[in-house]
């Protein structure tokens, strides 16, 4: 704990070679923050407001858009003041909240897509006992699922994370990133739990993906011989599949990036790398289910047509 009295402020230096076109970055991420804020607020809205929307898929979807915007605002206006600002900087304690924001956010991303896929599994193979097994209580008993665990889990991380004593203030990053901080130990730390519980960490969410993938094969085996099952198919689950890629391919390559990315890659590469959950997924879910599913679609375009009237 010595060494985290000395160290009170963190330099990222992922910011280091866009000087000379600083304002175009900030100009271009300014619109991309307002584009999250727009799409996600607006089907958040739609759903609380439309009584005819408040179903189980509806509500899980007003999770992932609740979700988003919590993740980017974890991040946007931090890396916006550091676009016009000439020193890069930030506190000890805020690095480590700004990286369990970030990992809470990635992890309820994959617990709410999880959550969606089991509804569409007891929606589709199981219609019959869709609305005893999802059921008020349960919905928000998995709700509460797709929040608590991240945060505790991902607590239990940066709480070990800030245990160590650290003999180094720089991060090669935009953001805060638990296992960088990590790697700032000061030699030889005990690390030995923190890799444990990371590890447990990655299982766990491993586990996830195999729950989604598992419930796609059951649902697909359902569908091939139903007419009406394959609508339904072709109707919900297609949108949950394309969010569900997007998100795995942001964090897959985010994951290669950390654990063996080179540093020859060109800069502006890397932090787009490490930034690209923050964009894609947030702007891309609202989006793909807005289009796509009906009711909302037509309840937006509604209120559109309304107020250019």
């Amino acid at each position: 704990m010595k060494n985290n009295s000395v160290i009170t402020m963190f330099f990222l230096s992922g910011l280091s070679e866009t000087v000379n076109y600083r304002f175009s970055l900030f100009s271009l991420t300014l619109l991309c923050y307002c584009l999250i804020l727009l799409f996600n607020v607006s089907v958040t809205v739609t759903i609380i407001l439309d009584k005819n929307l408040h179903e189980p898929m509806y509500i899980l979807l007003c999770v992932l858009c609740i979700n988003g915007l919590y993740g980017t605002t974890g991040f946007y206006p931090k890396f916006l003041w550091d676009l016009l600002s000439p020193v890069h900087v930030i506190s000890y304690s805020g690095c480590l909240v700004q990286a369990l924001v970030m990992y809470i956010f990635a992890c309820s991303d994959m617990s709410i897509l999880a959550v969606m896929a089991y509804d569409r599994y007891v929606a589709i193979c199981q219609p019959l006992e869709y609305h005893s097994v999802m059921s008020k209580k349960t919905l928000i008993m998995l709700v509460c699922f797709t929040w608590i665990t991240p945060f505790c889990v991902m607590g239990t991380n940066i709480f070990l994370t800030s245990r160590l004593e650290l003999c180094s203030p720089y991060i090669a990053k935009l953001i805060c990133v638990n296992w960088i901080i990590v790697k700032l130990a000061c030699y030889p730390a005990e690390t030995t739990v923190n890799n444990i519980v990371a590890y447990i960490t990655i299982l766990l969410y491993a586990f996830h993906g195999l729950f989604i993938l598992w419930s796609y094969i059951i649902l697909i085996k359902t569908c091939v011989n139903s007419v009406e099952n394959r609508a339904k198919f072709m109707q919900t689950c297609v949108p949950h599949l394309f969010c569900l890629i997007t998100f795995l391919v942001t964090i897959f390559f985010d994951v290669l990036n950390m654990r063996f990315g080179s540093s020859d890659l060109p800069q502006p590469l890397q932090n787009f790398i490490t930034i690209e959950f923050l964009v894609i997924p947030p702007i891309m879910n609202p989006l793909i289910y807005g289009f796509k599913l009906t009711k909302i679609r037509n309840r937006i375009m509604g209120v559109i047509t309304f107020k250019t009237q």
